[in-house]
């Protein structure tokens, strides 16, 4: 297992992150997703943390809060040292009926960290994410609420999930403006058959040294190598109750094909090559992975050994290539001079 320093701080985390939205189970949409009971999180917590990682993520809206409190109550039956473990979550979705049990804003964000708190069983979070773009709350409000958190010593690091370009960009200049704790990190989709991140997105995170969760590493199980242009659905797994992210078939399965061959190569499986790949690009210091059952998990962990050739990677680059658009492709005809 390596360790990679999250973003502009000196916090070291696993390259792998243990994801929790299968905790649980509570509610029609967290059901299809998962419904890992107490004993089997016990389980995959103490074969992430046995396999070296030591990096946990949640958030307060899965499973309806219940995620939070099976994590914290499996770090507790496990007597896990709380230095050991970098525990991260998230706040913005809808907690309640209250009109204002949602967004981030200062009402909200205050008292959703009390709560989670509560529910993990902590004296503080080391991460604490912003889980989506609040439209109704200014930037500002949402940055100023943060940096009293972690001013108070509730939270360590702050983070953003799922937002554009230019809303993390605005944001890292009010920080910079107004002394406030900067984002260290983004959580975000990216996968072969998914590599939109690396038109504006990646480059901010790599000019402003930002750090990169990656969540559903699978595209949301189609890259587990259960499916192809013959076989769409196997009646079993994520993609057959809840069919998200939003995936190209056609694109996907062209690199499902390419990774087989790849896959077969190296002797292992085709969700293994879809997280090495992630494992191997530079902009990303963290994957999430998340499973219901501990085999799933342990052939997850098992991508950090693989090493992707050049020829490996040319093969998936291309077949997964994102098609030229502007102004990406007049940055690189005209880049092309001074590079010269």
């Amino acid at each position: 297992m390596q360790y990679n320093k999250l973003g502009n701080t000196g916090l070291f985390v696993s390259e792998l992150c243990l994801g929790t939205m299968t905790f649980g189970g509570t509610g029609d949409l967290w059901q299809k997703i998962g419904a890992v009971g107490q004993k089997e999180a016990d389980e995959l917590v103490k074969t992430a943390l046995d396999a070296g990682i030591n990096f946990i993520d949640t958030a307060n809206v899965y499973s309806e809060g219940l995620s939070e409190e099976i994590t914290g109550q499996a770090l507790k039956n496990l007597g896990v040292p709380r230095e050991d473990v970098v525990v991260a979550t998230k706040v913005f979705g809808r907690m309640g009926s209250n009109v204002n049990s949602a967004g981030v804003s200062r009402y909200h964000i205050m008292d959703q960290i009390k709560a989670s708190l509560k529910r993990l069983q902590l004296d503080h979070i080391d991460l604490y994410q912003i889980h989506g773009f609040d439209s109704e709350t200014p930037i500002e409000e949402t940055l100023e609420a943060l940096d009293t958190l972690v001013k108070h010593g509730h939270v360590r690091y702050i983070g953003v999930s799922n937002w554009a370009a230019w809303q993390i960009m605005k944001a890292l200049g009010i920080s910079e403006r107004k002394n406030l704790a900067r984002f260290a990190s983004l959580q975000a989709y990216y996968t072969l058959a998914g590599r939109d991140l690396e038109r504006e997105i990646v480059p901010l995170l790599t000019s402003e040294n930002v750090g990169l969760m990656v969540w559903s590493p699978l595209a949301g199980g189609l890259l587990s190598g259960k499916y192809d242009r013959n076989n769409e659905t196997d009646g079993e797994g994520r993609r057959a109750n809840f069919d998200f992210p939003p995936v190209n078939r056609d694109r996907a399965y062209d690199c499902i094909d390419a990774m087989r061959v790849v896959a077969k190569a190296h002797g292992c499986s085709v969700a293994q090559i879809a997280l090495a790949w992630l494992l191997h690009q530079q902009a990303v210091t963290s994957v999430i992975v998340g499973a219901k059952r501990v085999d799933q998990l342990e052939d997850n962990i098992k991508a950090t050994g693989i090493k992707l050739t050049g020829a490996d990677l040319e093969a998936l680059d291309q077949v997964s290539a994102l098609p030229s658009e502007y102004p990406g492709w007049m940055l690189e005809r005209q880049g092309a001079y001074r590079k010269g």
